[in-house]
């Protein structure tokens, strides 16, 4: 994979060396305050050695050509020493400027050191600052020396320029070491896994592309271990569902032609029922009835095989379906039971739905409950988040747990001996185009419930 400016390499680069830069910062920022207070103890100590040698002159006095070389060593316009309370030494220059700046070293704070650091780094114009602390030897002895700023402003400048100049080193060699590092433990695994995605997606049975496990117990490792079990996965349902397209193919055609079959078996069968042979007229009805059950068979199936047809929308009031599913037969085949269909809470909702489809929805899981033995049926519905949730309940024996697992697929069970299993595959389908779902909730020897949710249609305020 070339490399980009947007590639991810390009960002763990540019992440780590402004990171590195902060965190440099982090640190010039408390130095360079640092810097400038010892440079002011340092004028103090030099300062004090100045003192010292007027109080070893005779009677306390130099000469002027002396106290000028040790205000020039100093660096200063003026040194005082204090004791007692009292100056007993002085040294100062005789044009002695004013001081612009008063610092006491003995109150400054971290923060404040920070502050009065940046103020003379920003300043463009020299200032006279009076500085004040204690004595090197301790004690009672005051020091105040009078210099400029200028000279102590260049020194932190040359100091940060060289800060600057080291912390641009360190995050380069930093940002190198982890960008190389990040790259052979991240990015490079993540773009061999990018590519064998793309290739799968190119080319899903080319297994020369899969990537082999290498061991790593880490995210990677665990991602390459899931990709190739997806790999797997998906591979194995694109087996299935090849086969099963040119299986449903194949089924169509022979439905078709096998239900063209059954019609004429129908017309022969009707001719027999209508025979003199009394034995004849007593086996066409379970012939016929055989012959009408293949054919309900094909025609389910080919029903199934069919796309979905277009929705048409529109609102649907639950109540009116429900009682038009009512006034299909529900019957049971085994004792001629009627199915009693009972709408509860919520039945004046309405969903936006096809209310073709919608009705063959409610109609399947109506005539499953019917054929396992339920004697009621009652459906109750709530209004959630622009979708309606729609509980549809029996009072059959339930679904036997061996069975539950197959529930949707097709051709999986059948509530019915003779019955397809399609039913509600078909059912989860239609709810699916519609955007909803639809799931079994509760099922035991009391009843069992399936619950639908079904976008809601709009009403006007």
């Amino acid at each position: 994979m070339r490399f980009s400016f947007r590639s991810l390499s390009f960002r763990l680069l540019l992440l780590t060396g402004f990171f590195v830069m902060l965190s440099e910062v982090l640190i010039y920022t408390p130095s360079v305050a640092r810097y400038r207070l010892v440079y002011l103890q340092e004028k103090l100590e030099t300062a004090y050695l100045a003192a010292q040698a007027v109080r070893a002159a005779p009677d306390g006095m130099l000469s002027e050509m002396m106290s000028k070389e040790l205000l020039n060593q100093v660096g200063a316009h003026a040194v005082i020493v204090f004791r007692d309370g009292t100056a007993r030494e002085m040294l100062e220059r005789a044009a002695r400027p004013m001081a612009d700046v008063e610092i006491d070293l003995r109150e400054e704070t971290f923060f404040g050191l920070i502050w009065d650091a940046f103020g003379s780094l920003s300043q463009i114009e020299n200032r006279v600052m009076r500085v004040t602390g204690d004595s090197p030897d301790g004690g009672d002895t005051l020091m105040i020396v009078e210099i400029d700023e200028a000279p102590m402003r260049d020194e932190m400048l040359n100091y940060s320029f060289r800060i600057l100049n080291l912390s641009i080193f360190i995050s380069l060699v930093t940002a190198g070491l982890v960008f190389l590092s990040l790259r052979w433990l991240m990015v490079r695994p993540l773009e061999r896994i990018t590519r064998s995605m793309i290739a799968f997606q190119a080319a899903p049975e080319d297994r020369s592309t899969d990537l082999d496990d290498e061991g790593r117990r880490d995210e990677i490792g665990v991602a390459l271990r899931e990709l190739a079990a997806m790999k797997e996965a998906l591979r194995a349902a694109l087996r299935q569902q090849t086969r099963l397209a040119a299986l449903g193919t194949a089924v169509n055609k022979i439905s078709h032609d096998l239900r063209n079959m059954l019609s004429t078996a129908t017309l022969i069968s009707d001719t027999l029922s209508q025979s003199d042979d009394p034995k004849v007229r007593r086996v066409a009805p379970t012939l016929i009835q055989s012959i009408d059950r293949a054919a309900a068979l094909c025609s389910t199936t080919l029903n199934f095989t069919r796309d979905t047809p277009a929705l048409k929308r529109s609102p649907v009031i639950l109540a009116d379906v429900m009682r038009e599913v009512g006034g299909c037969d529900l019957s049971t085949g085994e004792n001629g039971q009627t199915v009693r269909i009972e709408t509860g809470y919520g039945a004046h909702l309405a969903v936006l739905a096809d209310r073709d489809q919608i009705f063959r929805v409610f109609a399947n899981l109506a005539r499953n409950a019917a054929h396992a033995g339920a004697g009621r049926i009652s459906v109750d519905a709530w209004p959630r988040d622009g979708m309606v949730r729609i509980d549809v309940s029996d009072n059959g024996p339930g679904i036997p747990e061996t069975a539950r697992s197959k529930l949707f697929q097709p051709f999986g069970i059948s509530t019915k001996q003779d019955g397809s299993g399609l039913g509600l595959a078909i059912a989860r389908d239609i709810v699916q185009a519609h955007g909803g779902t639809l799931t079994l909730s509760q099922t035991g020897p009391g009843g069992t419930r399936f619950t639908l949710t079904i976008p809601a249609a709009k009403t006007d305020a």
